[in-house]
């Protein structure tokens, strides 16, 4: 009896569908359609979105290997790069923000260290890089907090830098 019932159901259904005209307007192709998406841009903006600097500087007035990020994209991947020995807990290309994971280095057991890198703007420049360095130390079965070494922030700092120049120079001679 149920199986009539959805058979039955069934018929009137596809039955209902026959009436139907099949849509053959291609709204894609609509020149309507298009002026208005032109109108309004996309949703990364006319170039798209480009993550590491892929465009040479020269191709857009202005641009310094920043591509479509918020931060400039050689100081990002210079930082990836550079913190790239530490366990990555979150990193946030349009923020410019990196955070790694405590990173216990093998020829200093007992010891710990964490870093918070932040993108600072678009351009590559000296001030564009903040490092913020954590470090602690093993006092029996506790980790607790103990200062960094002084120019140890400014020393990883450099080293971004040095490799973002590395990749921006090789960009160019692409």
């Amino acid at each position: 009896m149920m199986a009539r019932l959805v058979l039955i159901l069934s018929v009137v259904v596809l039955a209902g569908c026959s009436g139907l005209t099949p849509n053959t307007k291609d709204d894609y192709n609509d020149p309507q359609r298009t002026s208005i998406m032109d109108q309004q841009g996309g949703l990364f903006g006319d170039d798209g979105l480009t993550l590491f600097g892929n465009q040479r500087s020269g191709d857009r007035p202005g641009a310094d290997g920043g591509g479509a990020l918020g931060v400039n994209a050689y100081l990002w991947r210079g930082a990836l790069d550079t913190l790239s020995f530490m366990p990555l807990v979150s990193a946030d290309p349009f923020g410019g923000v990196i955070i790694t994971d405590w990173y216990e280095p093998q020829g200093a057991p007992g010891e710990r260290f964490k870093a918070t890198a932040y993108i600072l703007g678009r351009q590559l420049r000296a001030d564009g890089i903040r490092i913020s360095l954590f470090r602690q130390v093993r006092q029996g079965n506790a980790w607790v907090d103990s200062g960094v070494t002084p120019g140890t922030q400014a020393e990883l700092e450099d080293k971004v830098l040095a490799r973002a120049r590395e990749l921006r120079v090789q960009a160019a001679s692409r």
